[in-house]
């Protein structure tokens, strides 16, 4: 057989406990484990990118983004709605410990220029006597401080172009110039904020336009081709995206699809109506034909539709004599996008779904089985919304902007990211979702050098499930720390032959508990833990990579793990 294969584990100190293990693919023969000593690391940033149909970050660990939408700043308020009656930090807060963990933010083109000529007014729509600190702020101001809040709280922020004009009704115009928004102006927005905001990783996404649509003879209407017509959405969405890529190559860049595709063999001047129609922002049949070139940053590319049910799009019952889980997967799901999830080409993010419960038996079994696929295929939404205001919908909120919609959120929550013991769960590496803890090294909330960095305080974090209060702030004497081990390692090319199901056991040290893993089904017995593949991680060729993590707390011993072992073949120690 060939030379050993290894296993790195890398092991950082700082706020709290990281350690690292990549389990890599080897025939029969020897192993060997590298491990490194502690050191003190830099912070890890929280950049996404795609790989395959699954979104991970930096060091290829899977996320999951399950969010919601919260509207405001696309509308004539030009800021959230609901600031008239409650508190900005109140709700940002609420939504960590509900087990949000990014946020969709709607804006216009018309305020991003705005901001862009330093022409942002003081809000009107904040209740300065329920939010204090928000006295005499601007519209940019505001979100500048919820950035800040959503970065204390462990949450994600995406911004979405809702408009071209900010109105509450804007999102009707079909595309994304109107009035005296131009093309240009649109593209000159995206560029404007990108740079503001290119080092802030609290800001990981822009999703370029929301629900491009028109149907086939109408004017205008968005396209999809590979054409440089103004009207062709997929031309948009890559010059848009390479010019935000050009000024920050790690934010995600998403693509709503359009509303209706020509059938083969139509033309798009065809105005027999053979088209494929779906809701607006739906339909991606183009992407076969005509995908999106982000040219040398494609992972960073990811396909979003909408998607809503029958109450807002009245063929989508499911009621055939399939179930409607089978129906709607087959008629209305696979065409229009599922599709790039099982070929393996995107990670679709359904950036808006939802509506009303309890109203419409055939509302209720649509958002059911659209959930249902969600957890199944571990696929990234935004919930449409978090706004009591929105007049066809609803919110998860209700009327008091206080009150969680006990029976909407009890349908999303079991599709929200949790861990083994069904706590919310984020991906902001310093910040666990809904606590407030230490970040080592300040983060700028923009690229303007003359703002403050936010200051390094230490800071009490209040954990959602138990509401109990410590201070994290290094490796404290009878603290409990966060054992957290991100699968981080590089894998070499020796081996013939590839590996069909795997199995990695090492010993923990004596206080050392495993609560959680990924990348692979996880048990301990006393300090032996054993991870096996998962189902699609099973087949690995020579030379190949697997990287699994998990989370764990210690009582004592912040050692590493020792005693590894790879299908039952010994690993040396180097």
């Amino acid at each position: 057989m060939s030379a050993p294969v290894s296993v790195t584990r890398r092991r950082t100190l700082r706020a709290r406990v990281v350690a690292g293990i990549a389990a890599v693919a080897a025939p029969a023969a020897p192993l060997a484990v590298a491990a490194a000593s502690p050191v003190a690391a830099a912070p890890t940033s929280d950049w996404l990118h795609t790989q395959g149909n699954k979104i991970v970050d930096e060091s290829g660990k899977e996320v999951w983004l399950t969010g919601a939408n919260w509207f405001g700043f696309n509308a004539t308020e030009r800021v959230f709605h609901g600031l008239w009656a409650v508190n900005l930090e109140d709700v940002t807060r609420s939504m960590a410990e509900h087990g949000i963990n990014i946020v969709r933010v709607p804006i216009s083109t018309q305020p991003l220029l705005e901001w862009k000529a330093g022409k942002a007014a003081v809000s009107s729509g904040v209740n300065t006597y329920v939010n204090p600190e928000l006295v005499g702020k601007t519209s940019l101001e505001v979100f500048d401080r919820f950035l800040a809040l959503s970065e204390k709280y462990g949450l994600k922020v995406m911004l979405d172009v809702h408009s071209a004009e900010a109105n509450n009704a804007g999102h009707f115009h079909p595309v994304w110039w109107k009035g005296t928004v131009t093309v240009d102006d649109f593209y000159s927005a995206w560029e404007w904020v990108t740079a503001r905001y290119k080092n802030n990783d609290t800001l990981v996404a822009m999703d370029i336009k929301n629900e491009p649509h028109g149907t086939a003879n109408s004017s205008p209407r968005a396209k999809w081709d590979s054409s440089t017509d103004q009207d062709n959405f997929k031309n948009l969405c890559q010059v848009t995206g390479r010019k935000i890529l050009a000024i920050n190559p790690n934010v995600l860049i998403l693509c709503e699809g359009i509303e209706v595709y020509p059938k083969p063999g139509v033309s798009w001047t065809s105005t027999n109506k053979e088209f494929y129609g779906t809701w607006w922002g739906c339909n991606l049949r183009g992407v076969t034909d005509h995908p999106v070139d982000l040219c040398a940053n494609q992972d960073q590319l990811g396909d979003s539709p909408h998607d809503y049910g029958p109450m807002m799009f009245g063929s989508r019952t499911g009621s055939t004599s399939r179930s409607p889980r089978l129906t709607l997967e087959a008629d209305v799901w696979d065409p229009n996008w599922l599709y790039i999830h099982k070929k393996n080409i995107s990670q679709p993010l359904i950036r808006e779904w939802g509506g009303q419960v309890a109203q419409d038996e055939r509302q209720d079994r649509w958002m059911t089985a659209l959930r249902d696929l969600m957890i199944e295929r571990r696929m990234l939404h935004t919930f449409w919304s978090l706004n009591p205001n929105s007049g066809d919908t609803g919110g998860l909120l209700l009327d008091d902007w206080k009150t969680w919609d006990s029976a909407k959120y009890q349908l999303l929550k079991p599709g929200l990211w949790h861990d083994g013991r069904q706590v919310p769960t984020g991906f902001e590496h310093q910040v666990g979702l809904g606590r407030c803890e230490q970040r080592t090294t300040p983060r700028r909330t923009t690229d303007d050098p003359t703002q403050d960095p936010t200051d390094d305080r230490r800071r009490i974090r209040r954990r959602p499930d138990d509401g109990a209060h410590r201070l994290v702030h290094g490796d404290l004497p009878g603290q409990r720390v966060e054992h957290r081990d991100v699968g981080r390692g590089q894998g070499q090319e020796h081996g013939t032959s590839a590996l069909s199901g795997w199995s990695l056991q090492f010993t923990l040290p004596a206080g050392q508990k495993l609560e959680q893993g990924w990348s692979g089904t996880w048990s301990q017995s006393g300090q032996t833990v054993t991870v096996t593949n998962a189902a699609w991680n099973g087949t690995l060729a020579a030379g190949g990579t697997v990287e699994v993590g998990f989370n764990g707390t210690h009582t004592g011993s912040t050692t590493a793990p020792s005693a590894f072992t790879l299908n039952a073949a010994d690993c040396t120690t180097a």
